[in-house]
C-alpha cells in the first residue's frame, strides 16, 4: 500500500457509516491513546514531585467543580448529535447558553470557595478554587461549531482540538511542578489546557456563533437533555461521590491515594468507555430505525470492548504493586489494594459503556437515569459502613458491589431493545472474563517461582508474557468456542478498505 493511500484512509472518513465509524475509531483511539501517553507520563512524574496531600488539595477543587458541571448540564452537545438534519439554526443558542453556563460555573466557584473549604477542613484550596473559575469560563468560550466533529464522525479534526489542550496542559504542569512542588502545578495545567482549546476551536473550525438565542429551540433542545441532566448528576454523585466522601470522612491525604488508585485502576474504563461513547452514539442514532443492525453493532462493540478491557484489566490487578514501587514510589503503596478492587470494577464499567450511548440513541435516555437512581440507593446504603471499617479499601468494595448488582439491569435492557440472545451476550463477556482469570493465575505462578525481583526490566517482561498468555487463550476459544473474535476484526478491516462483504450475523 502506497503512502498516498494510507493518508487518504486516515484522513478521508469516507462513505458508509460503517469505514466513518472505523474511522473515528481510528482517530478517537489515537487520540486517547496519544492524551493517556501524556497523561501517563505527566502523572508518573507529578507523583514523584508531589505528595498525595498536594493531589488530595487538586481533587478537592476538582469535586467542587465537576460538582457545578455536572449539576448545570444541558445535554445540548449531545442532543445536537441526536437530532437528524440540519442544525445549523441550533448552533448560536447552544453557544449563548454554553457560555452563560461557565459564567455562573465561574462566578460560583470564585464566591463558594470558602464555604468548600471550610466543608473540608482545607483553607489551601480556596485560591486553587477560584483561578479554576477562570479556567472554566474561558473553556466556556470555545467555538459550537466543533460539535460537528462528532456528529459527522470527524474524529481526526477534534484529535488536533483536544490534543492541542493535553499537549499545553502537560508542559505547563510538569514545569510549575519543578518549579512550585505543590498543587498549583495541576492547576495551572489545567488552565493552559482550557485556554489552548478555546484559541484552537476558531482555527479548526470556520462556523462563526453569534451572540443570539431562541427559546424555542432551546426548549427543544432540553427536551431530550433534561433525560441527561438527570442522567449526568446521578453519574456524578455515583463517581464522585466517593470522593466527596472519601474527602471528608478520611482526610485528604487518603483523597489523594484513593484517587490515584481509582485513575490507574480504571485506564482500561477511561479509556474504551470515552472512545466507545464518543463514536458509538452518533453510529447507534443513524441505525435507530434498525433494530437488526443496531443489535449487531452492539454486539460486535461489546466483544472488542471486553476482549481489550480484560486484557488490560488483567494486567493492572497482578502488577499494581510493582508499578506503584517502580514508577511513583513507596508513599503511594497503601492504594495497592485499592488498585486490584477498582479495576475490577473498572472492567465491568467498560462494558457498560456501550449501553448508555444505546440507550440515548433509541431515544430512551430515561432507562440509564433509572438505573443510576438504584445504583445511587444501593451506594449510599453500603459506602459508609465499608469505609467506616476498612478506609479506603471499603470505599473501593463499595463501588464494586454497585457496579455488581446493577450492570445486569443494563444489560437486560439492551436485550429487550436489540432482541438480542442473552447466551451470546454471555459468551462474548464470559470468555474474556475466563482468559483474563487465567493469565492472572499464571503470572501470579511465574511471579512466585520465576521472577523475584521488582525492576523495570523484570515488570517489562511480566507484560510481555500476560499479553501472549492471553492471547493465546484467546486463540483457542477461537477454535473450540467459536469465538470468531478475528473473523469479526477482519470483516471491520475490510468494510474499511470499502470492500462489498456481507455480514456474518454470527459471533
Amino acid at each position: 500500500m502506497s503512502i498516498r493511500k494510507i493518508y487518504d484512509g486516515i484522513s478521508n472518513p469516507g462513505e458508509t457509516l460503517t469505514r466513518r465509524v472505523i474511522h473515528g475509531g481510528f482517530w478517537s483511539f489515537s487520540l486517547r491513546m496519544a492524551n493517556r501517553g501524556l497523561t501517563f507520563m505527566r502523572t508518573i512524574i507529578l507523583a514523584r514531585l508531589l505528595s498525595p496531600n498536594d493531589f488530595g488539595l487538586f481533587g478537592i477543587a476538582m469535586l467542587a467543580l465537576a460538582a457545578l458541571e455536572q449539576f448545570s448540564i444541558t445535554g445540548f452537545d449531545k442532543a445536537l448529535v441526536q437530532k437528524s438534519g440540519n442544525i445549523d439554526d441550533y448552533l448560536d443558542t447552544v453557544w449563548v447558553v454554553q457560555i452563560t453556563r461557565g459564567f455562573i460555573i465561574g462566578l460560583v466557584l470564585v464566591l463558594a470557595a470558602p464555604i468548600i473549604s471550610r466543608f473540608f477542613g482545607e483553607p489551601r484550596v480556596v485560591m486553587l478554587m477560584r483561578v479554576l473559575g477562570i479556567a472554566i469560563f474561558i473553556g466556556s468560550l470555545k467555538n459550537i461549531g466543533v460539535v460537528f466533529f462528532r456528529k459527522n464522525l470527524e474524529f481526526h479534526k477534534e484529535f488536533v482540538y483536544m490534543f492541542s489542550g493535553t499537549m499545553a496542559d502537560f508542559v505547563v504542569a510538569l514545569t510549575a511542578a519543578f518549579l512550585l512542588k505543590n498543587a498549583w502545578a495541576l492547576i495551572f495545567g489545567f488552565l493552559a489546557r482550557n485556554l489552548v482549546q478555546f484559541v484552537v476551536s476558531y482555527f479548526i473550525h470556520s462556523y462563526r456563533p453569534r451572540f443570539r438565542i431562541e427559546w424555542e429551540k432551546a426548549k427543544d433542545l432540553f427536551g431530550f437533555g433534561k433525560w441527561v441532566l438527570g442522567s449526568s448528576i446521578l453519574v456524578f454523585l455515583l463517581t464522585q461521590g466517593d470522593d466527596i466522601f472519601v474527602g471528608k470522612l478520611l482526610g485528604v491525604v487518603s483523597l489523594g491515594l484513593y484517587q490515584v488508585a481509582y485513575k490507574i485502576s480504571n485506564l482500561p474504563a477511561t479509556e474504551i468507555t470515552h472512545v466507545i461513547s464518543r463514536i458509538t452514539f452518533p453510529a447507534y442514532s443513524k441505525l435507530q430505525d434498525n433494530i437488526e443492525n443496531l443489535r449487531k453493532a452492539y454486539l460486535d462493540t461489546i466483544q472488542l470492548i471486553a476482549f481489550f478491557s480484560f486484557l488490560i484489566g488483567g494486567l493492572i490487578f497482578i502488577l499494581a504493586g510493582d508499578f506503584v514501587v517502580i514508577f511513583i514510589g513507596d508513599k503511594w503503596l497503601p492504594m495497592v489494594s485499592s488498585v486490584m478492587v477498582l479495576v475490577v470494577y473498572a472492567s465491568i464499567r467498560s462494558i457498560g459503556a456501550a449501553t448508555g450511548p444505546l440507550f440515548q440513541a433509541v431515544g430512551r435516555p430515561q432507562i440509564s437515569t433509572n438505573i443510576q437512581i438504584g445504583k445511587l440507593i444501593l451506594l449510599v446504603a453500603i459506602i459508609y459502613p465499608l469505609s467506616a471499617r476498612w478506609g479506603i479499601l471499603g470505599t473501593s468494595w463499595a463501588i464494586l458491589i454497585d457496579a455488581l448488582v446493577f450492570h445486569p439491569i443494563a444489560e437486560y435492557m439492551v436485550i429487550r431493545i436489540t432482541k438480542a440472545n442473552p447466551l451470546r451476550i454471555i459468551k462474548l463477556l464470559g470468555l474474556p472474563i475466563i482468559a483474563s482469570a487465567i493469565t492472572v493465575l499464571s503470572l501470579s505462578g511465574i511471579e512466585k517461582y520465576l521472577l523475584i525481583s521488582t525492576n523495570l526490566l523484570f515488570f517489562i517482561l511480566k507484560i510481555l508474557l500476560g499479553i501472549s498468555i492471553y492471547f493465546l487463550i484467546t486463540f483457542l476459544f477461537v477454535k473450540i468456542f467459536d469465538y470468531r473474535l478475528l473473523s469479526l476484526i477482519k470483516y471491520r478491516y475490510r468494510k474499511f478498505k470499502g470492500q462489498n462483504i456481507e455480514a456474518n450475523s454470527q459471533v
